[in-house]
């Protein structure tokens, strides 16, 4: 069976992939049948030849999750499409500061409508 994969490359603690056509039987570093691109986690960069990867699947080939992924997010010119999530993850003590922050608020808006609908 035809898989496409990953395929490891770089030093430690900074990996860099090629995404690579190979017989399911053979090593990772094995001579893949074809390279389709390659991928690098910590950049999010990478470069795809999305054409070439779509036809080795209609072929057979079988993509692990990880290719499936990026096969699935890349745009026609083969570049990942990669948004920054704008959320920011809060302590636990920030995250009770803001509860705490936020029932004051909502305590001092009940307040002033009751003022008001006593005046």
């Amino acid at each position: 069976m035809v898989k496409i994969r990953l395929k490891r490359l770089g030093y430690k603690k900074n990996p860099l992939f090629r995404i690579v056509v190979l017989n399911s039987t053979t090593k990772r570093e094995a001579a893949p049948i074809q390279q389709l691109g390659y991928y690098n986690p910590k950049t999010k960069e990478m470069q795809l030849d999305k054409q070439s990867a779509l036809d080795w699947i209609k072929k057979g080939a079988k993509p692990t999750q990880t290719v499936q992924f990026l096969i699935n997010n890349c745009n026609e010119e083969g570049k990942l499409n990669y948004t920054k999530k704008e959320t920011v993850k809060l302590s636990k003590k920030a995250q009770a500061k803001m509860q705490a922050e936020k029932e004051a608020a909502a305590k001092a808006a009940e307040t002033a409508t009751e003022e008001a609908a006593a005046e």
